[in-house]
């Protein structure tokens, strides 16, 4: 089998960013994006989709966080094009569940080819730490349209804005890995392509 492996580099006035992924990985990570609690869920995302991850960038957070975040979606949504290749063998689907103490995110993802997101999450408020929550769905936004992935992400109860995030990206990554694991040889759609 060929190496799903990919490598993304993107400059801009806003940015500086590398990605490589290997999608046949164990879930290593290097994380380092001058967002502490970006790089904390880049973490987990890697970590629960067994996916290893690098992802260095540089951004201008002196305005704040939003370039940076929703560049490094743009970024890692771009690897997973290049590593997935043709999709052949692919499971495409993946879905997953997970509790975060008095949250739980329910992820269910379609690597398509066509990008939809879907996102219904309610923060009891606007900020963990210096994080602004919205940027949650920015990420969630560029990584599923440049992604070329349909991408539902849905959390039905939970008070802490920390356990909600870190659930949709626990769930994220566990379906990513469960849609990118190769069960087969042939393309999994009957267009013949995805």
């Amino acid at each position: 089998m060929a190496k799903r492996k990919s490598t993304i580099k993107r400059k801009t006035n806003e940015t500086d960013i590398v990605v490589e992924l290997n999608l046949d990985g164990e879930g290593r990570y290097e994380i380092d994006t001058g967002v502490g609690f970006f790089d904390h869920m880049l973490t987990h995302l890697s970590k629960h989709s067994k996916i290893d991850m690098t992802v260095k960038a540089k951004g201008d957070l002196e305005i704040d966080a939003h370039h940076t975040i929703e560049d490094v979606g743009i970024c890692i949504g771009e690897a997973l094009v290049e590593a997935l290749g043709d999709k052949k063998g692919i499971t495409r689907y993946g879905d997953s569940a997970v509790p975060m103490e008095d949250a739980k995110a329910v992820v269910t993802v379609d690597l398509s080819g066509r990008p939809f997101l879907v996102y219904r999450a309610d923060f009891p408020s606007e900020k963990i730490g210096e994080f602004d929550v919205e940027c949650v769905e920015e990420f969630l936004r560029s990584f599923c349209t440049v992604g070329k992935l349909n991408l539902h992400a849905e959390v039905p109860y939970g008070t802490n804005s920390h356990h909600i995030a870190e659930a949709i990206f626990k769930a994220l990554g566990q379906a990513i890995g469960m849609a990118v694991k190769v069960t087969g040889t042939d393309i999994p759609s009957t267009k013949g392509v995805l």
